[in-house]
């Protein structure tokens, strides 16, 4: 037979296992948050303004999230964040798994973690989508990451060019751009839904690039027309921006009168 416990022993037992329940629960809370939060470096308006290098590199931004999109220093080509793995897609549309020393001006990733999956409408396009997202989502005032995954009868892409100082303003860079489309191709489109209020902090509406199956050729997104697939959306209500501070982020202009404008001749919106 066992011996009886102690009054100590049943407080020490007590104690422990309260310890232990509470550390659990802290744990849960700090994952349930790191999933409803979109962790973000720089600004939009510094992009549009040419602060092309940061000091961020894509090991951090994946210690972030798992999930999002962003461009590389000097502008050099889009990036796509799926499953935790960064891809970097190239001027001429090809793509490659990114380095972790790679650095990076401006990215947004999130734990992506769907609260919403709708069957994609078979020759939905662009605005189509947009719209049945929409109405799927509770609020326009939050932010939320979208990722359409299937075939798609077309998707039109561009990708931004490496640039060499002095760099030019955004729009300048994006002008000319040569553009690449894909008929019939499977693969993902990923990016985010983001509110008018946060227009200038990041890309108001919605912003996606684009990643094929072979996860060997993408770009940023201009359009599309989908066969068939899913569209999953994640809801994230906590923004965390990461603002250099050093560098020409100090003197850049992140306000410009005309932003909107500016962003939806640099993004093709």
């Amino acid at each position: 037979m066992s011996r009886s416990e102690t009054a100590f022993e049943r407080f020490d037992r007590w104690a422990r296992t309260m310890l232990a329940h509470r550390s659990a629960s802290g744990g849960a809370g700090h994952d349930d948050a790191r999933a409803r939060e979109v962790y973000q470096t720089s600004t939009m308006g510094a992009l549009l303004d040419g602060v092309y290098d940061g000091d961020v590199t894509v090991a951090e931004l994946l210690s972030h999230g798992d999930f999002g999109l962003g461009t590389f220093n000097r502008l050099d080509g889009e990036m796509v964040v799926l499953d935790g793995v960064c891809h970097h897609v190239r001027a001429d549309g090809s793509a490659e798994r990114a380095a972790p020393t790679d650095l990076t001006p401006f990215a947004a990733v999130t734990r992506f973690s769907p609260s919403v999956t709708l069957p994609a409408p078979s020759g939905a396009g662009r605005k189509e989508t947009f719209a049945l997202i929409d109405r799927a989502i509770p609020s326009a005032n939050l932010v939320y990451g979208v990722r359409i995954t299937g075939e798609f009868a077309s998707v039109r892409t561009r990708t931004v060019a490496r640039q060499t100082p002095p760099y030019p303003p955004l729009t300048e860079a994006t002008r000319g751009q040569a553009e690449t489309d894909f008929t019939e191709v499977t693969g993902t489109l990923a990016g985010f839904r983001t509110p008018d209020y946060e227009q200038g902090v990041s890309v108001a509406g919605y912003h996606l690039h684009f990643l094929d199956d072979t996860h060997t050729r993408g770009g940023h997104a201009l359009d599309f027309r989908l066969a068939r697939g899913e569209i999953a959306i994640s809801t994230s209500s906590e923004l965390h921006l990461s603002l250099p501070t050093s560098g020409p982020f100090l003197d850049s202009d992140l306000s410009p009168a005309d932003s909107r404008a500016q962003i939806r001749e640099a993004e093709g919106g």
